[in-house]
């Protein structure tokens, strides 16, 4: 597809060659200046207008295409050198040429500009034992340098060369110079500007792990308050049903139901405000019976057993044991059947190759019911944290849908 210049990139293409093109015109003018003003016979004047055409040509091309240039300059040295053409002051301005490949030109036209320094002092001997040492006093520009040359105490051939050979030479010096102070200005520039990036992404990456550490704490503070209130609403909920078939003639029993569903209440409030505390530490000092106890008082029949030796646990193990089952006896409570009951057991290592709890939960849901429950993903989740694991099982008996959640806790070496 071929895209067109539109109006706007007028403007910036005169801008780009500006610079070269100013220089360019002014060489041009000089070199026909001089062409026109040179003593040759009349054949010989297009000829040092196509060297002077040249040489602007080169000056123009030595930043845009800094290869080209050197190959119009030396295209110049083999006119002089071949075709006799007699050489022009004007090509002195080949300096910026020598100036660009340093500058601009990729590796190998570096050293092509490096290597043409010798060379044009050879093509230069070349020239002048084929022409003669009046070669360059041919025009008013070239007479008046060349008179102000031997008037000095430099003269000579020999000097002549060595001082061209030094004028080409430093341009080329000078572009290379150039070249790698900029270049080693843009690598402290990237170098910087990586720092910032690298700075920029650790600021980026610290901000993230906050921002996730936050939702885990606020994941982790939902987990808790749910497990909190739902177990006690559970509790004071069954506590409740069951006050409305006490008998209406024992008012003792109503008063401690009452009390039971109070002491409940409190105790929820208690363990959600230490959640939401600035430490944000569950309630973990009662034991776990009193969650058993809990449902009991409800009016659920809760059968414990208790097997292995009992271990004090981690205070991090301890929540988890806690609000595990907690979870499970909330959702057989809410999901399972009244008139069954509830059995949970713990099986503690009983000896050194054994090193999990294991708290097992098994009740009967009750019709259309789902005695799993909704906290599944949240005791997972718990028991992943502490390298544990959750296994919840579902089996048909005579008595109805029987569902059975079992968790282990990594309790590690004695």
């Amino acid at each position: 597809m071929v895209q067109r210049r539109t109006g706007d990139d007028v403007p910036d293409l005169a801008a780009t060659w500006a610079p070269e093109a100013g220089v360019a015109a002014a060489v041009l003018l000089v070199g026909a200046y001089e062409a026109a003003t040179t003593s040759v016979y009349a054949g010989e004047r297009p000829e040092l207008a196509g060297a002077a055409l040249l040489t602007a040509l080169a000056v123009l091309l030595c930043r845009r295409a800094p290869s080209a240039s050197l190959a119009i300059a030396w295209l110049l040295a083999g006119m002089h050198l071949l075709w006799g053409v007699q050489p022009m002051f004007v090509e002195l301005s080949l300096v910026a040429v020598m100036f660009g490949t340093a500058r601009w030109g990729r590796v190998p036209t570096v050293l092509a500009g490096g290597l043409s320094v010798p060379l044009v002092v050879v093509v230069g001997v070349a020239v002048l034992v084929g022409q003669g040492y009046d070669t360059f006093a041919v025009s008013p520009i070239g007479q008046r340098i060349s008179d102000l040359y031997y008037a000095s105490s430099t003269g000579g051939v020999a000097t002549g060369l060595v001082a061209a050979g030094t004028v080409l030479a430093a341009p080329w010096l000078a572009g290379l110079t150039v070249r790698f102070a900029l270049r080693a200005r843009d690598s402290q520039a990237s170098q910087t500007i990586a720092e910032e990036e690298t700075a920029a992404a650790v600021r980026a990456t610290e901000q993230a792990r906050e921002i996730a550490r936050l939702r885990d704490e606020q994941a982790r503070l939902a987990r808790d308050v749910h497990d909190v209130v739902g177990h006690s609403l559970a509790v004071i909920l069954a506590q409740a049903e069951s006050a409305q078939y006490l008998p209406a003639d024992d008012p003792a029993r109503l008063k401690q139901t009452m009390a039971t569903i109070a002491s409940s209440a409190r105790s929820s409030l208690q363990d959600v405000r230490q959640v939401l505390s600035a430490s944000g530490t569950p309630a973990t000092t009662r034991p776990l019976d009193t969650l058993v106890d809990g449902v009991r008082a409800g009016g659920h029949e809760v059968v414990l057993r208790e097997l292995g030796t009992v271990r004090p646990l981690p205070p991090e193990l301890e929540v988890t044991a806690y609000r595990v089952l907690q979870e499970m006896l909330t959702n057989a409570v809410k999901h399972g059947r009244r008139d069954e009951p509830v059995f949970v057991e713990r099986h503690w290592p009983e000896d050194s190759l054994s090193d999990e709890l294991r708290i097992e939960v098994r009740n009967v849901a009750a019709s259309g019911g789902d005695a799993a429950g909704q906290g599944l993903d949240g005791m997972r989740q718990r028991l992943a944290a502490v390298g544990g694991r959750l296994d919840v099982r579902r089996r048909e008996e005579d008595a109805g849908t029987t569902f059975t959640a079992t968790a282990w806790l990594p309790l590690g070496p004695r």
